[in-house]
């Protein structure tokens, strides 16, 4: 079968526009630094500082904006924050930690939004058929790395045809595998 490119995704933020506008005034559009390999999603030139009870650090911003302000972070920064980020798919926010998001024209305290991203892989219908898997399907990844090879287990199918074939894993897990930018990957069921 196929090997599936694993990426790894570090500690960023989602924006909506009325959060951008609140840190980086009104109206305000975000600059495209470069393009990611989902379509349409791509990293920005801007830069915010999120804050927590214990720390703080300087964080990218993904565009484009979407509806809820989000901020994804390993578990290790978490910890460096000091609060509890939960495990979940990405919009999945709920009674999830809150923190003090700081731009160059004001700041905005979120009350919840933050999450460690539940690992997961973007396909495209075609390519969920191509592999026998559906959306919303747990499977494994199957990672060979020289002397840290491991299997992610608990990783959700996430399908769509606006996507491109590949899965994210955040810092954390990327090191637990001595992975550094991406590896290949394969899928067990």
């Amino acid at each position: 079968m196929e090997k599936i490119l694993v990426e790894v995704s570090a500690r960023h933020i989602h924006l909506s526009q009325a959060d951008l506008d609140t840190l980086f005034g009104e109206g305000y559009q975000l600059t495209c630094k470069k393009e990611l390999s989902q379509p349409g999603q791509f990293a920005c030139a801007e830069k915010v500082t999120v804050k927590g009870p214990k720390g703080e650090m300087k964080m990218s911003i993904l565009g484009p904006v979407r509806k809820h302000t989000q901020v994804e972070v390993s578990l290790t920064d978490a910890r460096a924050l000091g609060v509890v980020a939960q495990i979940r798919e990405s919009g999945d926010t709920d009674g999830t930690s809150g923190v003090t998001v700081i731009g160059p024209n004001g700041s905005i305290d979120i009350p919840d939004g933050v999450i460690a991203a539940k690992r997961h892989i973007h396909m495209t219908e075609e390519d969920a058929k191509n592999y026998g898997v559906a959306n919303g399907d747990i499977v494994s990844v199957k990672i060979d790395t020289n002397g840290r090879s491991l299997t992610f287990g608990d990783t959700v199918v996430r399908v769509s045809n606006s996507y491109s074939l590949a899965m994210h894993i955040d810092t954390d897990e990327a090191n637990a595998a001595a992975i550094a930018g991406s590896a290949q990957g394969e899928l067990v069921k």
